[in-house]
Formats: structure tokens, sequence, C-alpha cells
């Protein structure tokens, strides 16, 4: 059985632009195409969309899938290599919370000093004015901000 890209989409849950994306950084293989030109997926793309789509979920790039699917390929192989990869990912992952836990902090202290009077008087502006601890001010995507 051949799945077009909009059931291709339903039986994945992933978008049809994204499906075409993954095409093109080389995640999926470009797909059969029907006289028409419409792309045709086999059962084993959706099971391979699924495994991306579930990599994704859980925040791995797309260069440690690449390096996923490779390793897939290899089912007599040590698993060394994808224990690198999620241990790594995990090291990240780790590291964000920690941010975030770190960025909680200062907007719950932010929150508890606030007067809720004037905004001349306000704590949370004055706080934001200040030159605060770099450890504690970190960019919504989980980055430092190089800037401060």
């Amino acid at each position: 059985m051949s799945y077009g890209i909009g059931e291709a989409s339903r039986a994945t849950g992933i978008k049809v632009p994204t499906i075409r994306y993954y095409e093109g950084v080389g995640l999926l293989p470009p797909p059969s195409r029907s006289e028409g030109k419409q792309r045709r997926y086999q059962r084993e793309d959706i099971v391979r969309l699924n495994f991306i789509r579930h990599a994704r979920d859980l925040g791995f790039e797309i260069g440690d899938i690449r390096e996923l699917l490779t390793l897939s390929k290899q089912p007599d192989q040590s698993c060394d290599e994808i224990d690198v990869i999620t241990r790594r990912h995990l090291s990240d992952v780790e590291r964000r919370i920690s941010q975030l836990s770190a960025l909680r902090a200062e907007l719950l202290r932010m929150v508890s000093e606030c007067s809720h009077g004037r905004v001349s008087e306000c704590r949370v502006i004055e706080t934001l004015s200040e030159t605060g601890r770099p450890d504690t001010r970190a960019r919504r995507d989980g980055g430092t901000d190089p800037a401060l």
C-alpha cells in the first residue's frame, strides 16, 4: 500500500510542509512518484516519519536524528554511539532545566517583591533595569544571551 503526502501526514501527525522539509534535509529519502507526479510513500516511510517525529518530540536535533537513523540500519553493531548521542542530549536537557530553574527563581523573586503600586515604584521594572547575575538571565531557547 502506498500513501499520498496528505495520508502520510494524517498517519504520522506531521504536517505536509514538515514532511517536505525532512525530504529536503535528507531525513526521508525522496519518495516514488505517481504518473501524475504525486509523492507516494510506502509503509517503511511512515515508520521512518514516526521515528523522526518521536525523536523531535524528545528534542533531538536534525543531525542527531540523521545519525540515529543511520545507526538503526546496523542492527548488529554496538549501541555505544547511540548511547553517546543520547547522553549528550540528556546533558543538554539537564543544562536547560537548570537554566529554567534559575529563571523561575528570579521571576518568582521579582513577583514576590512587587508591591502592586505605581510603575514608578515597580520592583519588576527596577529589577529588569539592574545588572544582575548572568547565570540567572537565560533566553527562552535555553541559551545565555551573549549580549549580557
